[in-house]
């Protein structure tokens, strides 16, 4: 990776704005196409939710830092009484994986994005 691609941030790698909200929407069509899961989306204002998801996972690429929603063990408490588990955020993680390998994100900068994503399960499953 050059040292110009190096200083960028994962945000900037990906294509900024336009293909943040891209990848949002290709992610939750294959979220709530998922039997696993979507039932977990069902009451859900998916626009406000897609905004909120949007500015979030801008945020933690690096990007302008424009959420402000709750932090993950609140936003997540409901669904883990509801029994929101590992195997749901591993289906999280699969639809995340194949949303940016669709959208042809370099497989190095996919990686990244599932470190950082991977590193919220704790948070996530409220651990």
């Amino acid at each position: 990776m050059s040292t110009a691609a190096q200083e960028k941030s994962v945000y900037e790698q990906i294509g900024g704005e336009p293909a943040m909200a891209a990848a949002v929407d290709v992610f939750y069509r294959k979220v709530l196409s998922d039997d696993r899961i979507s039932h977990f989306f069902e009451d859900v204002d998916m626009e406000r939710q897609s905004a909120k998801q949007k500015a979030f996972l801008t945020m933690v690429t690096g990007g302008p830092s424009n959420y402000t929603g709750k932090d993950m063990r609140a936003g997540h408490a409901p669904l883990v009484k509801r029994g929101l588990n590992d195997v749901h955020f591993d289906a999280v993680v699969e639809h995340l994986r194949a949303t940016l390998e669709e959208l042809n994100v370099p497989a190095p900068l996919v990686e990244r994005v599932l470190a950082i994503a991977g590193g919220a399960r704790a948070d996530v499953l409220n651990r």
